[in-house]
């Protein structure tokens, strides 16, 4: 039975060192660089050969198309839908009425104003501003990451090899490498943490480290490429930091390059133990599920927080859940109430690479993570905006919303005046009414309907 014994062995030789090669490869080119904030740059070279291969998969698609005389990229909507962007009520009224022959708006009601409501209505329920912002961003060439979209199916046995060799690579080689160094990282930032927290002298610089070397492993499991601008505008300790909200990983990608104290509400089970051992170490304010809605307590610890200079400034997603990166929605007013200085950074991920946009009423925390770790890279851009603080004579709302427009505008995003709370909830009343309020002021006049506003 000696010959059974020597391909054991010989097995036993290889599985070993492939572990060694594998161990090698993981902290050699990932942790220790990570560890110590060291890249080697590689990065850029990655980058550059997807760019050249997603080129050539579009250019083979197009000349797919162009033989079938068919169009390659589909328009999301059927083109019937125009709006007029700084159009107001009284004027699309005023306009209908004059192409049915009347020369003034005269201010009493009209059967043919119905049609303005009706067409709002239907431009609306075919193209809303809300519901494709909580939708994956679409792409009008190939990432070699899905077959579903229907802009691209079978062209040739080429794209079909590229299409497979690419599931291969992702889910064979990147995802274990990226699972392991998630996993080191996290076992490493929790250990680490916890011990620091035991450590009274030099507390604050230990922890700084850990916190940015955690951070750094995070980003690095994704594949995280980000490019930070503007740097001299980046959050000090007098203040809060606010940006537009993607995804979970977007805390990260902003503590990689700076230490935060975060804000939200204490879980359980693995992302507990973690919000446990990072509070050890540095001062992040986590809340039970029931202090969460009592807004006075929220405030006051933020304002404590902010009061004492030698703490990390807050980092908070004032949007308050995560829109697919073409748009900011409302900022909730609570965060420019606490009367310090706001230092707003705009986020920009790139969607060729990875659709970073989590979908939570379609993905689970783990599923999500599970595709950004098999995608190809997360790439991003983050701009430092400079610090702005609230105006004489301006409230909280006009402040978030001076804010909420300079991200937008930093970042190629559109600026909606929507609240994302209505990804789960209805249309409140108010809006009703206030389109309501807009009509009766049309027939009474601005005069008459102060005197009689309950009409």
């Amino acid at each position: 039975m000696a010959w059974l014994t020597l391909p054991v062995d010989l097995l036993s030789k290889y599985l070993g060192l492939f572990t060694d090669v594998w161990l090698t490869l993981v902290f050699g080119f990932l942790i220790v660089p990570a560890v110590f904030g060291v890249p080697f740059g590689i990065h850029k070279y990655y980058i550059k050969i997807l760019l050249s291969i997603f080129e050539w998969t579009t250019l083979q698609m197009e000349l797919k198309a162009k033989e079938k005389n068919n169009q390659l990229y589909k328009h999301y909507t059927s083109g019937i839908i125009v709006k007029v962007p700084d159009s107001t009520l009284k004027q699309e009224i005023q306009d209908l009425r004059c192409s049915a022959g009347c020369l003034s708006l005269d201010p009493r009601f009209e059967l043919a104003d119905v049609f303005v409501f009706c067409r709002k209505a239907l431009e609306n329920i075919i193209d809303d501003d809300v519901t494709k912002r909580f939708s994956a961003q679409k792409l009008e060439n190939w990432n070699l990451l899905t077959r579903s979209n229907h802009n691209f199916r079978y062209i040739n046995l080429q794209l079909l090899a590229l299409w497979i060799l690419g599931v291969l690579i992702r889910y064979g080689v990147l995802l274990p490498f990226r699972v392991t160094v998630a996993v080191t990282g996290i076992f490493l930032f929790v250990v680490l943490s916890t011990v620091v927290g035991l450590i009274p002298c030099t507390k604050t610089y230990l922890s700084d480290k850990v916190h940015l070397m955690g951070y750094r492993l995070c980003v690095r499991s994704l594949t995280g490429i980000v490019t930070y601008h503007n740097r001299e505008n980046k959050p000090k300790n007098d203040g809060i930091c606010v940006a537009n909200h993607t995804t979970p990983i977007d805390g990260i990608v902003l503590a990689n390059d700076h230490c935060y104290s975060l804000v939200g509400q204490l879980h359980g089970g693995l992302l507990g133990l973690i919000q446990r051992a990072m509070v050890k170490s540095s001062p992040h304010m986590w809340f039970e599920r029931a202090e969460v809605k009592d807004r006075r307590l929220v405030a006051k610890r933020l304002r404590d927080h902010v009061a004492d200079e030698n703490k990390h400034p807050v980092l908070i997603f004032p949007e308050g859940t995560c829109v697919n990166n073409t748009s900011v929605m409302m900022f909730r007013k609570g965060s420019f109430e606490i009367g310090c200085t706001v230092y707003p950074a705009a986020i920009k991920y790139d969607p060729r690479f990875a659709d970073a946009f989590w979908n939570s009423s379609k993905f689970g925390l783990m599923g999500y993570l599970l595709r950004m770790m098999s995608s190809w890279a997360i790439v991003c851009s983050v701009w430092y905006l400079p610090p702005m603080n609230r105006k004489e004579g301006e409230d909280a709302m006009q402040f978030a919303n001076r804010v909420k427009a300079a991200i937008a505008a930093q970042g190629g995003l559109v600026d909606l005046i929507w609240d994302a709370g209505l990804k789960r909830t209805k249309v409140k009343d108010t809006f009703k009414e206030e389109q309501q309020q807009l009509y009766s002021k049309i027939l009474l006049g601005d005069h008459e309907y102060q005197n009689h506003p309950e009409s």
